[in-house]
């Protein structure tokens, strides 16, 4: 069975720990789109790891793990995260690279910083190179990682591509790196990645044909989606779960579930408008408690209450089969629990999609649900949970019209419960 996991937020919300999870009885996990701009943080026996590029999967040695053809990959970055892995004595033997995915470079890490130095509205990229690795895609400049295997090639069209970003932006030259010292660093990375690269697609064909177990694994979430989250204040791909047959190779028609992660309340990182956003002792428990720092950059997020607009609109453009609920712990200690149910703009109340200049001006409309002070997280069935934590649960269940089949009341995998 092929199973989609997709971010129901705007990232962050533990898709990896889900990942992880699932990928106990996977077979195959495929990392279907983005780069190395976001973090999945994952707890088990091995440690505490924050993986950027490399599928959830890697701790299941029979785990056959996929970069595919809609990721970019930095590569010198990659094999950083290959070492921490393999120093806490992870084998990444079952890393597969497509030849089709496409390369991140220094000078993409430059034009990056450029690019957010000059925005009129910053978007709070990350400064990792993605987006302008992804514009490079779309503009036919871009470089495919199998093109790292004939060297001649590669080094002549690298000449090319550096030659083409210092006329465009030549005040790189100055502070990017010269093109030998890049290449030397390429060189270096690709010793390292050369034995993953190949041709994808007939190792995915076999495994979907074959009825294995699949697990499509991506960045980010549905808010930051391109084309339907909040532009521009996006990424420069698609976290969406239309995006991950193209992203992995694999017919639509064969993805038979679609599991959206979302926390128990919001968080965002990065600029633009977030209605429930909360400045107050609220947004510092959530934050504290939950642990809420980018696991790329470090940087504090933005924390706010449950926002369903955005849960129903992914659930229209996802098709969730099934929903996790992360960090429900996080909640525990509040007197009370508000819900975000539509925004208040010009005297009407609003679901999703608002483009985001209407967006920011925005009033979140609440429901008020009671809180609950038990400490949750050693629960291990539903009905260990408070009544309270219940009933918010079966609460955002009807609101959103999809079931929440997993409960996540910390980090470790054992503290996820299953609802039958």
């Amino acid at each position: 069975m092929v199973h989609a996991v997709v971010g129901a937020q705007f990232g962050d919300e533990g898709k990896g720990k889900m990942v992880d999870y699932f990928a106990v009885q996977a077979d195959m996990v495929i990392r279907y789109q983005g780069g190395g701009n976001a973090g999945h943080t994952i707890v088990n026996e091995y440690g505490k790891f924050a993986l950027h590029l490399v599928p959830s999967g890697i701790f299941n040695p029979k785990t056959v793990c996929v970069l595919g053809t809609g990721v970019v990959i930095h590569p010198m970055n990659l094999v950083k995260e290959l070492r921490t892995l393999q120093e806490a004595g992870i084998s990444t033997d079952q890393l597969v690279i497509s030849e089709r995915a496409h390369l991140v470079l220094p000078y993409h890490v430059w034009q990056d910083r450029y690019e957010e130095q000059v925005r009129f509205a910053k978007v709070g990229t990350t400064l990792q190179g993605i987006g302008p690795a992804y514009q490079d895609k779309t503009g036919r400049f871009g470089i495919q990682m199998g093109e790292m295997l004939d060297l001649e090639h590669f080094r002549r069209r690298l000449e090319e591509a550096f030659r083409l970003k210092l006329e465009k932006m030549p005040g790189m030259r100055e502070t990017s790196g010269s093109f030998e010292e890049m290449w030397e660093e390429l060189m270096a990375a690709r010793e390292v990645l050369l034995p993953h690269i190949r041709d994808t697609l007939p190792l995915v064909r076999q495994a979907v044909e074959s009825r294995q177990n699949v697990l499509l694994e991506g960045q980010l979430g549905v808010m930051r989606d391109l084309d339907w989250g909040v532009y521009p204040f996006v990424t420069s791909s698609n976290p969406i779960s239309g995006f991950t047959s193209v992203g992995a190779g694999i017919p639509p028609t064969a993805i038979r579930r679609v599991t959206g992660i979302t926390k128990a309340y919001t968080t965002a990182v990065g600029e633009g408008p977030f209605p429930t956003e909360l400045h107050d002792a609220v947004g510092e428990h959530l934050r504290d408690r939950g642990g809420e720092y980018g696991a790329t950059t470090g940087r504090p997020r933005r924390c706010g209450w449950l926002d369903l607009p955005s849960l129903r609109y992914g659930a229209w453009l996802n098709g969730y089969t099934d929903l996790a609920l992360m960090k429900l712990d996080v909640l525990s200690g509040l007197e009370e629990i508000r819900v975000c149910t539509g925004y208040a703009l010009d005297g009407q109340v609003h679901d999703l999609p608002l483009p985001a200049h209407r967006l920011e001006k925005a009033v979140p409309v609440y429901d008020t649900l009671p809180g609950w002070h038990e400490d949750v997280s050693n629960c291990r069935s539903f009905h260990d949970l408070p009544a309270n934590a219940q009933a918010y649960v079966q609460y955002v269940e009807r609101q959103v019209g999809v079931p929440v089949k997993y409960v996540s009341v910390g980090p470790e995998r054992s503290q996820t419960i299953v609802r039958s």
